[in-house]
């Protein structure tokens, strides 16, 4: 081959590896959102057939509606990839807290099955 298209073949894979580097960091590295989400802990359980990952869920209760008198509520599925913070968790299922969480674009197997994973506790009430 000619020196020429060689270095052009390297510099196009050099572009192409960087190229998906930055994708994959975005989708399942990049911190897209963070907050904090309070309300009643309703579960928190360890499972997975590899990969053992916390995942709970907490129900937030809404507002009451004026005309029909009916209580909203929302749900907000999380995971938890800590062990520390999970184990404290556990201990709160059915108590309100506030979590603190960040978002991000992807889910990846080992952090859990949820976007949003929790990394610490706020406070328990």
């Amino acid at each position: 081959m000619k020196p020429k298209i060689k270095k052009g073949i390297t510099i196009a894979t050099f572009i192409c590896v960087i190229v998906f580097a930055a994708i994959v960091f975005f989708k399942f590295y990049f911190v897209f959102g963070d907050g904090i989400k309070t309300g009643e802990l309703n579960y928190l359980d360890h499972k997975g057939f590899i990969f053992k990952t916390y995942d709970g869920k907490l129900t937030q209760t809404g507002l009451r509606s004026p005309t029909t008198g009916i209580v909203l509520s929302s749900e907000f599925q999380f995971s938890v990839q800590d062990r520390i913070v999970a184990d404290s968790l556990m201990r709160c299922s059915g108590k309100e807290v506030e979590l603190h969480y960040n978002e991000y674009l992807g889910m990846l197997p080992w952090r859990g099955v949820n976007k949003f994973v929790v990394d610490k506790i706020v406070s328990v009430k």
